[in-house]
């Protein structure tokens, strides 16, 4: 039995680091997911204000990745002129994002919205993002933010 055991456990670390491995590095033109070309991307700023009036905006944004999850690249965040982020997460976890995309400027299609995300969740990202228990544990309110279930990115720059 633990020989089984062990053999699951290796196979699981292995397609993890295959998974990880295979994930193209950013670089312009790269998509992620579905392919995304960058017409009629809208930038954050205008996300907010459609957002102020509708719940849900369904289409492309632009913006500059300033965060993405370092143990498998399953979300990511754009930074916005206020100094706040919008968390990207992907559809059905159909794709991951590369460490070597922050910093670069990125049209993610998708569905957006507010909402409002719990402690707990904002801590489990917290420690997703390599976070110290001294940050995470600072983290005690719930916060309003916009999220985006992206089908797919684009590398701009």
């Amino acid at each position: 039995m633990k020989k089984v055991l062990f053999i699951a456990a290796l196979f699981c670390s292995t397609a993890t680091f295959a998974q990880q491995s295979t994930i193209t590095p950013a670089a312009p033109g790269v998509t992620y997911g579905k392919t995304v070309t960058a017409d009629k991307a809208i930038t954050l700023t205008s996300l907010n204000k459609t957002l102020s009036t509708d719940s849900v905006y369904q289409g492309k944004v632009s913006g500059e990745v300033v965060e993405v999850c370092k143990k498998k690249g399953c979300f990511m965040k754009l930074k916005q002129a206020d100094g706040n982020h919008v968390m990207v997460r992907f559809t059905d976890y159909a794709f991951f994002m590369p460490q070597n995309i922050v910093g670069k400027k990125v049209v993610v299609e998708g569905k957006a919205k507010s909402t409002e995300t719990s402690v707990e969740r904002l801590r489990h990202y917290a420690a997703d993002a390599g976070k110290t228990d001294k940050e995470i544990a600072k983290i005690t309110q719930p916060k309003k933010d916009i999220q985006i279930m992206a089908d797919g990115v684009l590398v701009m720059e």
